[in-house]
């Protein structure tokens, strides 16, 4: 009996509550409807992902921007006058959550960025190093970035590897350097180039591999010795008007280095070079990488590698030749003779993206 009593009050429940549960079901639903369509609004706002036929728009736009930047480019300031720190507030705290239109974009480029810009390519421009761009870099730069292939091994990309190849011969012969750096000079040739970020990558990797073939050597010649007690007693060389690079190098590479004086010209010199290696070995040490500079940042100073090149062929020394600076002159053969003592080198880089009008960044190394 209480079972069905049960039923019936249930079946009686008052008019007033079944009301209210439907003004909170009705409610809900609104407020769900609400939220679904403030959803499908933003979803309409929010820019379409660029196509091809609004890239090809927008891609005509940004080569007439370049042209005008380009073509007035002289009428701007080279430097800009803002404050460290100035862009900060300028920008929202986080990344946007919702896609902004290309011009809003171009907007804030404009306003936002282009007043911080110092201008490399300005006539007046004359700071830190030439670097040069030009129509057909910035077009090749585009092409490239199109077919976006990563050319890291022959598999990944052949076209990326061999053209890479073949054009550091161009260029290692346009400047005059030996056989023995070029790949294709003969069929048994261990030479060849490859394009680095910078020329500090190139100083870098080298030494890394100086480091490398000074450890094996010293390890086929005692085998009792670990890599870490070799490790600490090798040292390399450069000049103190050398880039800070090699410095930077040498503590990413766990060696020590010592930075020699220069003459009146401001050149590292044979014997310069030869008294320290000579004090460094009394002591115990390693002599196993210099690095020489053809055209110093400084003051485009040389040093007198055909004076270096037989004391590091004599002592099996990694010899370096870091011709970022002045490298691409040597293109005139009136300037070749600067290279005299080359030939010694296992490593040599120059940088296009100096004076060759090519973009940054271009770093040639063989």
């Amino acid at each position: 009996m209480d079972e069905i009593a049960m039923k019936e009050d249930k079946k009686q429940l008052p008019l007033t509550e079944i009301s209210a549960n439907c003004q909170r079901i009705s409610s809900r639903s609104n407020k769900q409807n609400v939220t679904f369509q403030k959803m499908k609004s933003v979803v309409a706002d929010e820019p379409k992902p660029m196509d091809s036929k609004e890239w090809r728009k927008r891609g005509k736009e940004m080569v007439d921007y370049i042209a005008e930047y380009l073509d007035t480019i002289a009428r701007r300031r080279v430097t800009p006058n803002v404050e460290p720190g100035y862009l900060k507030s300028l920008l929202p705290d986080t990344a946007p959550n919702q896609a902004e239109d290309w011009d809003s974009i171009m907007h804030d480029f404009d306003k936002y960025i282009m007043p911080g810009i110092t201008h490399w390519q300005h006539p007046r421009f004359h700071a830190y190093f030439p670097s040069g761009n030009s129509y057909p870099s910035i077009l090749a730069d585009m092409l490239s970035d199109a077919v976006a292939c990563i050319g890291f091994s022959w598999a990944a990309s052949p076209a990326c590897t061999e053209l890479e190849t073949v054009m550091l011969d161009w260029v290692g012969r346009m400047i005059g350097l030996s056989n023995d750096f070029l790949c294709f000079s003969d069929v048994k040739s261990k030479g060849g180039g490859v394009i680095q970020g910078s020329a500090s990558d190139c100083v870098l990797v080298c030494l890394l591999a100086a480091r490398f073939a000074a450890i094996k050597a010293h390890k086929e010649l005692n085998a009792d010795l670990d890599e870490c007690q070799i490790l600490s007693k090798l040292i390399g060389y450069c000049s103190k008007e050398a880039h800070s690079c090699v410095e930077k190098a040498a503590t990413i590479g766990f060696v020590k280095l010592r930075i020699l004086d220069t003459n009146e010209k401001f050149q590292l010199k044979g014997e310069t070079l030869a008294k320290a290696i000579e004090e460094d070995k009394a002591v115990g040490l390693i002599p196993f990488f210099v690095s020489t500079t053809l055209g110093t940042t400084s003051c485009c100073s040389f040093d007198a590698i055909h004076e270096i090149g037989p004391i590091c062929n004599e002592e099996n020394i990694w010899l370096h030749v870091d011709a970022a600076y002045a490298g691409s002159s040597f293109i005139c053969p009136e300037f070749q003779y600067l290279l005299n003592g080359v030939n010694f080198a296992s490593s040599f880089n120059m940088n296009p993206n100096k004076w060759m009008l090519v973009n940054f960044d271009c770093s040639l190394l063989w």
